[in-house]
């Protein structure tokens, strides 16, 4: 039985518990491959087309200024989508490249994380507190193939890109646009 919470079923723990139980005695199949992206959200989003599922959001955000982004699941997978084609057309980056993302909690951080589940592509998320040389390590340990970062970051990562020999390609998240960078937006 599941307990109805704001019209929202959800399991008791006893329920998630047996489950897990019943996973780690190998008596429930597992999918041989599974991608959160196209799994459960565009599962999700499937439902709220066909209107088996209201269309409540999948994300919603608010800066400080209030200023709101709301978007449906299906809104949400499309948007995923084109910014996988992003990062694999534009970005050349294949399966298993990693990306470093240098951003605030704007609501690309959260697109690109799916973006990257969706095409297999390796997150390493950053703060935007890191320094300089914080980054130039990270570049260099990971072997990133590109960085995201917004343009108020941009002076900061620039300053180490020279020692970065694996970099590829440099994308941005603003409204500007910056010498030798892609911008996500209005490729987007």
């Amino acid at each position: 039985p599941s307990r109805s919470f704001h019209g929202n079923n959800r399991l008791l723990t006893s329920q998630i518990i047996s489950y897990y139980e019943s996973i780690n005695q190998c008596k429930t199949e597992l999918p041989e491959y599974f991608n959160f992206a196209s799994d459960v959200l565009d599962e999700w989003a499937q439902l709220e087309k066909d209107g088996r599922k209201p269309a409540n959001p999948a994300f919603w955000w608010v800066n400080d200024e209030g200023e709101e982004v709301k978007w449906s699941f299906e809104e949400l997978g499309s948007l995923s989508r084109k910014a996988a084609n992003v990062l694999s057309g534009a970005c050349g980056l294949q399966r298993g490249d990693r990306v470093i993302a240098v951003l605030p909690r704007v609501p690309e951080w959260w697109l690109l994380n799916v973006a990257c589940m969706r095409t297999g592509i390796v997150l390493i998320p950053g703060t935007s507190q890191l320094t300089a040389k914080d980054i130039s390590y990270r570049l260099q340990a990971s072997k990133a193939k590109c960085i995201i970062t917004s343009d108020t970051l941009a002076p900061a990562v620039e300053s180490v890109l020279p020692d970065s020999q694996f970099l590829k390609s440099k994308l941005i998240v603003g409204q500007g646009s910056r010498a030798g960078w892609l911008n996500l937006r209005e490729l987007l």
